[in-house]
């Protein structure tokens, strides 16, 4: 297979959705020169996946920092710098040339012969099992593979639907972020096999990212400013490197931003192409990256908190969670909590870009192993605007709403299962059932309320407080979760008991029936 067949740069692999100016007919897809130049006129990625769309927005990143020279503090101010490429309006069609012109060999998608196809080993051929190799269903995370189930589509490992080049690129960088640990196909080092891997640095995590009117304001709002100590040639990509790292070693720790962004995969990959079709990729193998090691795991795209063993870690994707239940931990510089939450580094410097960015959450609930549950890609209206650094009232006010609007989503939860363990006069009962249908009945009205009281908030300073009426949020989300009550345990209503059951426990509603004091005793 000649290695000039498909370079990433010009095939069109990359979905887009044109900005609406663009009237006339343009391509779905497009190859990293065509969005590089045309950002301006894109309005947004269109990839259906969102981990798949979370980790080429960290490619689009380090190339965007690349072509721009944001990829170093200095020379002058970064961020002054960074507003003069906004002014200009588009990426530099001349960096973005000669960045293309200097590293268009490290970006074919195959290159077997011992070569350097992008971002993948090519040295898996030779230490790898060619009869034991992961397949194409593996490759591709929607499809089952191996034993598992099959809920959206069949499939058979011996004779699968060959994968379009375009999407086993997605793929390829899906197992890259978020590829599991555990087993995988075993490769031979230095006359030693073994077969196992470390999980994705992105496994698990729940990514946030800025976006503005159109893809070139979404990739400058997503840079971070870099250390003083970065040196660009120290800070390099993957397709960057002079020789492949030695698998028998420990992994380089990453020297910058660009490193970060997309030299931390656990894993090893190499895809083989069609033999009559390069645009099919008919076979694939997957394995461990390092065997020893593993490279500390940080990015500045995720919420970070602290566990009760005083360990740091990302919060997770949960697709029951809706994305403004983390706005505040977004908004403020120190979010309540027990968990100690850290905001997204990158959300310290994305307003300076426009205060009317929303933020897009993606993500993948998943087990550290195998396991994988349900994506997560969730967006906002504009709320940059409301940083703490913008206006400082506003930021509070909505941690408050969301405060109160979990507050009351936990008070229903202990209500219903109250009322069910009183029903059955079983204290250990399970209330399951009814507490995930008043959570079905709460959230989407409470996720509401928040954000037209979110909408109605003064951004001017003007007002203590930001004009939030605490009282008058307060009634409005215990509103909502009386509602859900009284629908969920309405069944049990038309018996005595269960009428009895019902009130007892509305009282968690409102905070449950307090304690009384013990008596002093006299001295």
């Amino acid at each position: 297979m000649p290695t000039s067949v498909y370079n990433l740069f010009d095939e069109p692999w990359i979905p887009v959705r044109w900005a609406p100016h663009m009237l006339e007919d343009r391509p779905e897809r497009v190859g990293l020169r065509d969005l590089l130049l045309h950002s301006q006129d894109i309005a947004t990625l269109a990839i259906a996946d969102p981990p798949a769309h979370s980790a080429l927005l960290r490619i689009l990143y380090s190339l965007t920092a690349r072509v721009t020279d944001l990829d170093q503090a200095g020379p002058g101010d970064w961020g002054m710098r960074r507003l003069d490429i906004l002014e200009a309006g588009q990426l530099p069609a001349e960096a973005v040339d000669g960045y293309i012109t200097k590293y268009r060999h490290r970006f074919f998608l195959y290159d077997a012969a011992g070569g350097r196809p992008w971002m993948q080993d090519a040295r898996l051929a030779e230490q790898c099992d060619a009869d034991k190799t992961a397949g194409v269903n593996k490759l591709i995370v929607t499809r089952p593979a191996g034993n598992t189930h099959a809920w959206f589509r069949h499939g058979s490992d011996a004779r699968p639907d060959l994968p379009a080049a375009s999407e086993a690129v997605l793929n390829l960088l899906v197992w890259h972020y978020y590829g599991p640990s555990g087993r995988c196909s075993a490769r031979e080092v230095n006359g030693v096999k073994t077969a196992s891997a470390t999980a994705g640095p992105l496994r698990t995590a729940l990514s946030y990212h800025p976006v503005g009117e159109n893809l070139f304001e979404t990739l400058l709002a997503g840079l971070v400013q870099p250390a003083q100590t970065v040196r660009r040639d120290e800070d390099l990509c993957p397709w960057e490197w002079q020789e492949l790292p030695d698998p028998d070693q420990a992994p380089p720790v990453p020297k910058g931003p660009c490193a970060r962004l997309t030299a931390c995969s656990q894993h090893a990959l190499l895809l083989v192409p069609d033999a009559d079709n390069p645009n099919l990729v008919q076979d694939a193998y997957i394995t461990w990256a390092y065997r020893t090691g593993r490279i500390p795991r940080d990015d500045n795209y995720l919420i970070w908190q602290i566990s009760q063993q005083n360990n740091r870690y990302p919060r997770p994707a949960d697709s029951r969670r809706a994305l403004w239940r983390d706005l505040d931990a977004l908004l403020l510089k120190e979010p309540p909590g027990t968990a100690q939450p850290k905001r997204p580094k990158v959300f310290e410097y994305a307003s300076e870009v426009s205060e009317e960015l929303r933020v897009r959450a993606l993500g993948f609930e998943q087990e550290g192993q195998a396991k994988d549950t349900q994506f997560v890609d969730s967006v906002t209206p504009p709320v940059l605007g409301y940083t703490e650094d913008v206006v400082h009232e506003a930021a509070p006010a909505v941690g408050r709403m969301r405060q109160l609007g979990e507050l009351y989503g936990r008070r229903l939860d202990r209500a219903v299962k109250r009322a069910w363990a009183e029903y059955t006069n079983d204290a250990k009962a399970n209330g399951d059932t009814w507490a995930a249908e008043a959570a079905a009945r709460y959230w989407p009205g409470a996720e509401t309320e928040f954000w037209s009281r979110f909408r109605q908030l003064d951004r001017t300073g003007r007002q203590p407080n930001a004009g939030f009426d605490h009282a008058a949020a307060r009634t409005a989300f215990l509103r909502l979760a009386s509602d859900a009550y009284e629908t969920v345990t309405a069944s049990i209503t038309h018996t005595q008991r269960g009428a009895k059951a019902v009130s007892n426990a509305r009282t968690e509603l409102f905070g449950g029936v307090r304690k009384k004091a013990a008596p002093q005793k006299s001295a």
